[in-house]
């Protein structure tokens, strides 16, 4: 068999990583995510002035869900290629801080920290919020094993947080910097209420999207609602947490079509398991 054939990237099927991402829900996720990445003044800054956001979103976001994808269940080699790319691109791109005149890469490592740990905790936080088992544990093992995203993007895995105390620690530390400044409320407007396909428009197609983004919003944690000027109370968390687990039900129930790249690497696990030693190729 062709090593590529069985190579099954940098997690496979038995991570936690692999449980969580298979799940369709996981588009609020990302949308959290996004939301929490504006908060930091330097990481929103750098989104403004470096894309019009406005513009061409939906493929954007599209590219962003590939991009994860294949660090997930790619191959080890395309997974590589993919953060060569995003390294690439970040590596000429400049901001610069409307409150000192700085200019400052877009690639510092604690940008690109914010933006890695507001991503996995936005995944793993609201695959377990919509009812995927997730223990203490395994969840503690999603993050350590998505250090190796970070490595990809061009941190040192050694100052990547690595467990859920790690994550927490890091939001109590990063917090006095964050701040509700006029891109990160621009932002936060627009994914509430971005421009629709044109056939989607005036369809359910808007609807759809205000229920995703409204429930990735009271997804976040409380002092980011409060950032947001937005109700920090318990109940929102317990509306939250109903409102997801009935998304994941209805995407469950959808006819979702299962992405290329997931589908690949289940053919991949298939092979993998008809192999003469019945061991899967896995990158270490």
């Amino acid at each position: 068999m062709d090593h590529s054939e069985a190579d099954l990237g940098l997690f496979g099927p038995d991570s936690i990583s692999w449980r969580v991402h298979r799940e369709p829900v996981l588009w609020v996720a990302g949308v959290r995510a996004l939301y929490l990445q504006a908060l930091h003044p330097r990481a929103v800054q750098g989104v403004v002035q470096n894309t019009d956001y406005r513009q061409g979103n939906w493929a954007r976001f599209m590219r962003t869900a590939e991009y994860v994808a294949t660090v997930v269940f790619g191959t080890t080699h395309d997974a590589q290629r993919a953060g060569a790319r995003v390294r690439k691109l970040h590596d000429r791109l400049r901001a610069t801080d409307p409150a000192t005149g700085e200019e400052y890469r877009i690639d510092e490592p604690e940008l690109l920290r914010w933006v890695h740990v507001c991503e996995v905790d936005s995944f793993v936080t609201t695959a377990r919020r919509a009812g995927v088992r997730l223990s203490d544990d395994d969840v503690d093992r999603y993050y350590g094993e998505q250090v190796r995203a970070g490595e990809l993007i061009g941190l040192d895995p050694a100052t990547i947080p690595d467990s859920a105390e790690a994550v927490a620690e890091y939001f109590q530390n990063i917090r006095p910097e964050l701040a509700l400044t006029p891109a990160a409320r621009d932002v936060a407007r627009f994914l509430a209420l971005p421009p629709m396909p044109r056939r989607y428009g005036w369809t359910v197609g808007r609807p759809a999207w205000l229920m995703v983004a409204g429930s990735a919003f009271t997804l976040l944690p409380r002092w980011a609602r409060r950032l947001y000027r937005m109700p920090g109370v318990p109940v929102t968390d317990v509306a939250a947490t109903v409102n997801v687990r009935w998304l994941r039900t209805l995407a469950r129930l959808l006819p979702v079509a299962e992405g290329p790249i997931y589908r690949d690497a289940m053919r991949r696990v298939e092979q993998a398991a008809a192999a003469p030693d019945g061991r899967p190729s896995r990158s270490q």
